[in-house]
């Protein structure tokens, strides 16, 4: 080998480094000192900008709680009114006593399902009390089919009307609260907040997921039903015999749910003829029969005459309409009873000032001075704040102004609308 070539190889070898191990290690994060400042800074302008704020916003909360505490609402001064004393002064029909409806939106079925039972003693002489929970439960299945059925254009709410209660008589028949109390509660409370929710839950998930198949879901529907208020029994044994459900219905309450009218006063259709109840709980979109207001309140007097309660109901947020005296009138200073007819009845409910709020049941009458008053049974809990629970007593110028409808025995009607 030459020189020049030796010395090549010697430059060429001393040219490349050794190679050295190159292990990982951790070592603390990078610190910087001024940002920290500078957010430190920061976090102090933050905090005496919320400390300002709470103090304005402590402020603004003590005046709405001092405001809410202090509120007053615009009442009736009783001591000018001649009413009556209590429900001893009124010439009652036979009726169950009062239940409250508790954590509710089903008046409609307390107060329909305590009308079935007046009927039931009218007709069969049978003092029986019925199950509310049975009529909601079937309502609530039918509800969420039409639901279903219509692509969620029918309301699945607590709301409903009292042919609402003859329309599930005729499908489901009836059951005595012994057989279907509707509560699983230790307490026995009705509260359907719980399940009201659960049940727009599902349905609003077979809407999103379009996987509607009707028979299935109502399947899953009537699960939910059966965990909050209880499997509804096929058959049931009432006073040591068995019965179902229709043969209850037929042959103990002897009822028969198309013998029954509902109706209105509207001066949007024609008197006489029947016309749609346009409102959110009358999710069937039901006929009434249309009365004039005279006919209506005369339709209700002539059913009292004849020993027949009604299922009434209406607007229940007037001023006048005091629970803690468990009294109902229009004052003087709304509208004079005198003033109050057709034209000042529709202008609220064209104004919406009277609602389909409520309903009840209105058992007996009586007068004082000029007025009729009605005793009125109520699940509300407005109707248990005064002497006499479950109970108003409202005087005649309230319903004739601010009650919508009314549901009775067709045969009230016969000779006065043809």
């Amino acid at each position: 080998m030459s020189t020049r070539m030796l010395m090549l190889l010697l430059v060429t070898t001393l040219a490349v480094p050794a190679v050295r191990a190159q292990d990982p290690v951790y070592r603390p994060h990078n610190k910087y000192p001024v940002l920290d400042e500078m957010t430190k800074a920061y976090e102090a302008r933050r905090a005496e900008r919320d400390s300002l704020r709470k103090i304005v916003d402590d402020r603004y909360a003590a005046e709405a709680k001092a405001k809410k505490d202090t509120k007053r609402d615009l009442r009736v001064d009783w001591s000018q009114v001649d009413s009556p004393a209590g429900p001893d002064d009124f010439e009652q029909l036979w009726h169950n006593p009062p239940v409250p409806q508790f954590y509710t939106g089903t008046c409609w079925a307390f107060s329909s399902v305590s009308f079935m039972e007046s009927e039931a003693h009218r007709i069969a002489g049978v003092d029986v009390k019925l199950s509310e929970m049975w009529v909601v439960y079937w309502e609530y299945v039918e509800k969420c089919r039409s639901y279903l059925q219509e692509y969620g254009h029918t309301p699945v709410d607590e709301g409903g009307e009292s042919d609402g209660t003859l329309a599930i008589y005729a499908k489901y028949g009836a059951a005595p609260e012994s057989a279907y109390p509707g509560v699983l509660s230790a307490d026995g409370r009705h509260d359907h907040r719980e399940l009201i929710a659960e049940l727009k839950g599902y349905l609003k998930w077979v809407m999103d997921s379009g996987d509607i198949d009707l028979e299935r879901n109502l399947k899953c529907v009537r699960g939910i039903l059966d965990a909050h208020l209880g499997p509804v029994p096929a058959t049931f044994t009432y006073q040591g015999k068995t019965y179902d459900p229709q043969t209850f219905l037929h042959e103990v309450l002897r009822l028969d749910p198309g013998a029954y009218v509902s109706c209105v006063s509207d001066m949007r259709a024609p008197f006489g003829e029947p016309m749609l109840f346009d409102v959110h709980d009358n999710w069937r979109r039901s006929q009434y029969l249309n009365l004039a207001l005279d006919d209506f309140m005369a339709a209700i007097d002539r059913a009292l005459d004849r020993g027949y309660t009604v299922a009434i109901g209406g607007d229940n947020s007037e001023p006048g309409m005091d629970g803690e005296f468990d009294r109902a009138i229009i004052p003087v200073w709304d509208i004079p009873s005198e003033f109050i007819d057709q034209a000042s009845r529709q202008m609220r409910i064209e104004n919406g000032t009277t609602g389909d709020d409520h309903g009840v049941h209105l058992v007996g009458r009586t007068t004082v001075g000029d007025h009729t008053w009605y005793l009125i049974k109520d699940s509300n809990r407005s109707s248990r704040l005064g002497r006499f629970k479950g109970y108003y007593m409202w005087r005649d110028d309230y319903i004739k102004l601010k009650m919508l409808s009314f549901t009775v025995h067709k045969s009230v009607l016969k000779g006065l609308v043809d």
